[in-house]
């Protein structure tokens, strides 16, 4: 009987599974589930919910399988909070990644101590996105909820723990919490008692396993609701962005656009990357090196917003944009729609800037693409001033990079080619890496070596777009003094 792994992506708008056979990687088939609809600035979901998905999402993977499940990873989306009592029932709905309603919690946070401070000890600068923000949150708006708290984790622990019955983590989810230092692997308890409260902060904390290492097995309880094997092996998981590179075969060089609900830059060094301005987040990876990354709040539901005000789909909204006319002072967007995190701006609104009598609706299609894509290259050229290489691949994932707008738009930018590889699920995929090196005793990076996904496409610089930078840098940056508009 062929052994095979389970890969999990739960995400914020569903759960995607991908089944890999564990010799080659191959993919077997694939399942879906979809979470709940959420609209920030208040941006909930019932984790519960996840549960039920990753439920669903396996056994429609599985419905058909022959195979034996033999490992299974979790990887998830960053940040949120999952507060749980001390049974272990959890006590509200999570607050997502995408809740700015902290925004002022991390604003006192970055005023008592800086940006710089916050790089060097934990390497991110507070924004509403972080776990920190949202405990204090939950202190100052719902005390008495505070109150029950004994365990806290972000989305993929708890899933694990579901999973395993093992409270444990991994360095590349924890080092986005805002309280954990991947320099050292320890949990900064210290700023817990100093910005939330003075508690025993230390066993609400998950354990923080190494990049290797496995979590547990699954319980015979919950593979009987899988339907799946007893006793499969699961391991660590971690950030759905951290073992998105996992599955594209991130490498020294390249860099990656991950087009989703969120945008993400992101690139693999062997150093921590620690910046004083607060831009990077400088987060851990999942084979223990280090993923500064800069991440938007706003991306492909930019152009969903586009094409749903002009009453098109998503392909028509690509080829209108390809075919717009490319004045030097046509319309462009600051795709700030539902406040930004990077820069740190949660109640910044979008501004659209440049509209005539003449502007045509090829040209309002293209500034959603050129809006979301110009915060990305921005993002990426930050990481360039600190040093990492952008001389490898520019490589592009998320249901964005299905579009030919999103690909000949970051290639004109970049002046690099913008490719797409044989990963459609970055995530799912990576969990499937990691879940296969638990499994087979090897190294997370050495599996991600062999099972290197092919190039699918090829976008070649066609046009120099630089021409709009400077405006687009001037419109964005409108709202940086505090103003809305």
């Amino acid at each position: 009987m062929t052994d095979v792994v389970v890969g999990v992506d739960s995400s914020t708008q569903s759960c995607t599974v991908e089944v890999r056979t564990l010799d080659t990687g191959e993919l077997v088939s694939t399942g879906r589930a979809p979470h709940p609809v959420t609209h920030p600035p208040v941006s909930e979901q019932d984790p519960e919910a996840w549960w039920h998905a990753l439920i669903a999402a396996v056994r429609d993977a599985t419905k058909d399988l022959t195979a034996r499940v033999v490992g299974v990873a979790v990887g998830a989306q960053c940040h949120g909070l999952v507060a749980m009592d001390a049974s272990g029932e959890v006590i509200r709905p999570a607050k997502l990644w995408n809740d700015t309603t902290s925004g002022p919690q991390a604003a006192a946070l970055v005023a008592k101590f800086g940006t710089a401070w916050w790089a060097e000890q934990v390497g991110i600068t507070p924004s509403a996105a972080i776990t920190v923000t949202k405990l204090i949150w939950l202190r100052d708006n719902e005390p008495e909820a505070f109150a029950r708290v004994r365990h806290v984790a972000v989305p993929h622990d708890w899933l694990t723990y579901r999973l395993t019955g093992r409270r444990v983590t991994d360095r590349s989810d924890a080092s986005g919490t805002g309280y954990f230092s991947a320099d050292t692997m320890t949990w900064r308890t210290d700023i817990l008692t100093e910005t939330v409260a003075e508690r025993n902060w230390l066993p609400m904390l998950p354990e923080v396993l190494g990049p290797d290492d496995g979590a547990g097995r699954v319980t015979a309880q919950v593979a009987a609701e899988l339907g799946i094997d007893g006793g499969a092996v699961v391991a660590a998981g971690g950030g759905d962005q951290h073992l998105a590179a996992q599955g594209i075969g991130l490498g020294t060089g390249d860099i990656g656009y991950s087009l989703g609900t969120s945008g993400v830059v992101f690139a693999t060094t062997d150093r921590p990357v620690k910046d004083p301005t607060g831009g990077i987040d400088g987060v851990a990876n999942v084979t223990g090196g280090y993923l500064p990354l800069v991440c938007t709040l706003n991306s492909t539901k930019v152009t969903d917003t586009i094409a749903r005000l002009l009453s098109v789909d998503h392909a028509t909204l690509s080829r209108l944009a390809l075919s717009a006319d490319r004045a030097p002072d046509r319309p462009i967007l600051a795709a700030y729609l539902d406040g930004e995190r990077s820069p740190r701006l949660p109640h910044a609104r979008g501004m659209l800037a440049g509209l005539t009598t003449a502007t045509s609706r090829e040209q309002l299609a293209l500034a959603g693409f050129e809006g979301v894509a110009l915060g990305l290259v921005r993002g990426e050229r930050l990481l360039s001033s600190h040093g990492i290489p952008t001389n490898g691949r520019t490589i592009l994932i998320g249901g964005g990079a299905r579009a030919a707008a999103y690909r000949q738009i970051i290639a004109d930018l970049t002046g690099r080619p913008a490719l797409t590889v044989e990963a459609p699920e970055g995530t799912a995929r990576g969990a499937a890496i990691q879940a296969a090196a638990v499994v087979r005793g090897e190294t997370v990076a050495a599996v991600t070596a062999q099972w290197a996904p092919r190039v699918t496409s090829t976008t070649d610089p066609a046009t120099d777009r630089n021409d709009i930078w400077h405006r687009y840098l001037h419109l964005a940056d409108l709202q940086a003094g505090g103003d809305t508009f």
